[in-house]
């Protein structure tokens, strides 16, 4: 059997002093953004490229999402102030812009980022490059792929038909009311020895008062892979962008 891809959600204690006095700072400038997807892999990036953390492991964006999310809880001043910051999502107003009148104007491949899913456990994972394609005798064409946050012996060939997609979005917690049972969505799975994305469909939404906390609300969701059921905060819930290539 080939070995999973865990993706340990233990705090990551392995942050410098600087990185953190960064993280610090973001968090009093930062506001809403900290909890964003996207602004996170922008702060790992930097941090990985720093000269600072030559010879040490590299930060996965997630790392920097659970220490942000983390130190907010312990700041339950910072988190009122950013429940009254109006809710704003800059890559939703990117795309909203982009769009014609009828919303149906397809965005630059160039631009977008992509996730595709591994054969060794069903799970989707964000995409770093693609390294090289080719076509098998049935005519279906496959790409090699090298997965954020994994070395070349974890490169795969995926199918760019069924395995290859633009990346799913984290929803905001002003969002939650779009989500309807039925939606496809992409599910952060949290157990014991992983903790992986799979494909789910939602069964039934339970809405709750929204607090400080943000969307309290709870999801029934289905995964795509086992059928298995469970029920999950926002957080956990990346949506499907409405245009596909």
């Amino acid at each position: 059997m080939e070995r999973l891809r865990p993706r340990d959600r233990q705090m990551f204690s392995g942050f410098t002093k600087g990185e953190i006095a960064k993280m610090e700072k973001l968090i009093e400038e930062s506001g809403e953004q900290l909890l964003d997807r996207d602004f996170c892999q922008k702060v790992t990036k930097r941090f990985n490229r720093s000269s600072g953390r030559a010879g040490k492991p590299v930060i996965k964006w997630m790392e920097v999402y659970d220490w942000f999310e983390s130190r907010l809880q312990d700041f339950p001043k910072i988190e009122k102030r950013m429940s009254e910051i109006p809710k704003a999502c800059p890559s939703n107003k990117t795309q909203e812009s982009s769009q014609g009148p009828e919303g149906k104007k397809k965005p630059d491949l160039s631009e977008l980022e992509f996730e595709a899913r591994s054969s060794k456990d069903g799970a989707w994972y964000d995409v770093a490059m693609f390294l090289t394609h080719r076509f098998l005798s049935s005519g279906e064409a496959e790409v090699r792929v090298r997965f954020v946050g994994f070395g070349a012996e974890e490169d795969e060939w995926v199918n760019i038909k069924q395995s290859v997609r633009e990346r799913s979005v984290p929803l905001e917690h002003s969002e939650c009311q779009k989500v309807k049972a039925g939606d496809l969505v992409l599910c952060f799975q949290e157990r014991r020895d992983q903790a992986i994305y799979y494909d789910a469909h939602i069964v039934e939404v339970q809405r709750r008062m929204h607090d400080i906390r943000g969307c309290r609300c709870l999801f029934l969701i289905r995964y795509d892979h086992d059928s298995t059921e469970e029920k999950v905060r926002l957080r956990r819930l990346c949506r499907r962008p409405a245009h596909q290539f």
